[in-house]
């Protein structure tokens, strides 16, 4: 959800597009068509399943919102021996992964973000992630990773590179750890507004990295205030986001 209205209005509309078609085959079973599938997925009293401080809610007359904070499972797996090492032999190093974002538009991405942080005189850790980054030589200070609770790695880090994600945002976030942002689509740009707005780290102009460009966003979310402000927002994310929906949803029907 946005305060933008026209961008609303065009999440109805691609929401429509893209699941109107399946969702009304409900009518085989006799139910009754959805004309906005957006609104009919919302409903009137929505529970964003993001944290309050990381995203705020505007008032709005026509929704009745629960805020509960994010959705989080407890708990989390203990990191590779290996990964664990290389943390371990050296300064926290700066983390760079891009989710399931293929990046078709920017393959040489993993180049850029290695180039990058070695910049700034810091080691790196890899996440391959549906792009498929892989190492771009044989240095001792890179490390690539597949999959890896990211609870347990980045508060071991300097900083977090990433696509915006929501819930790579709010794991950075309660981590404490300085992010830099490089908005792919959706509501990517949106969590990169928000961590700039909130001093926790850079907002990349664009999806498409430069040496320079993310050179410069790097030294931003690496400066002391910045990991200052991290520390400091970290402390006002939420964790019993899944205990209050829980509780909220056996009050309801209990």
């Amino acid at each position: 959800m946005t305060d933008n209205e026209v961008l609303w209005e065009l999440d109805a509309r691609n929401a429509d597009a893209l699941f109107g078609e399946a969702l009304n085959t409900r009518a085989s079973v006799g139910l009754p068509p959805v004309g906005n599938v957006r609104d009919c997925v919302i409903g009137d009293r929505p529970w964003p399943a993001t944290d309050p401080v990381l995203d705020p809610w505007r008032k709005s007359p026509d929704l009745d919102v629960v805020r509960t904070g994010a959705w989080l499972l407890p708990g989390g797996r203990p990191l590779p021996a290996d990964l664990a090492a290389f943390l371990e032999a050296g300064a926290p190093p700066v983390y760079g992964g891009f989710g399931s974002m293929p990046l078709h538009a920017a393959a040489d991405i993993g180049q850029v973000a290695v180039a990058a942080v070695r910049a700034q005189g810091r080691r790196v850790v890899v996440a391959r992630g549906w792009a498929g980054l892989a190492p771009v030589d044989d240095r001792g200070d890179c490390f690539v990773v597949g999959g890896v609770d990211q609870r347990a790695l980045f508060g071991r880090v300097a900083a977090v590179v990433h696509h915006g994600g929501a819930g790579t945002t709010t794991t950075a976030a309660r981590a404490g750890v300085p992010q830099v942002v490089v908005p792919q689509p959706a509501d990517h740009p949106y969590w990169a507004g928000r961590v700039a707005e909130l001093g926790i780290g850079a907002a990349h102009d664009g999806p498409t990295p430069t040496f320079a460009s993310l050179s410069a966003a790097l030294r931003t979310a690496l400066a002391p205030k910045t990991r200052g402000r991290a520390a400091a927002v970290a402390g006002r994310v939420r964790t019993d986001g899944t205990s209050v929906a829980a509780r909220l949803l056996l009050d309801a029907h209990g």
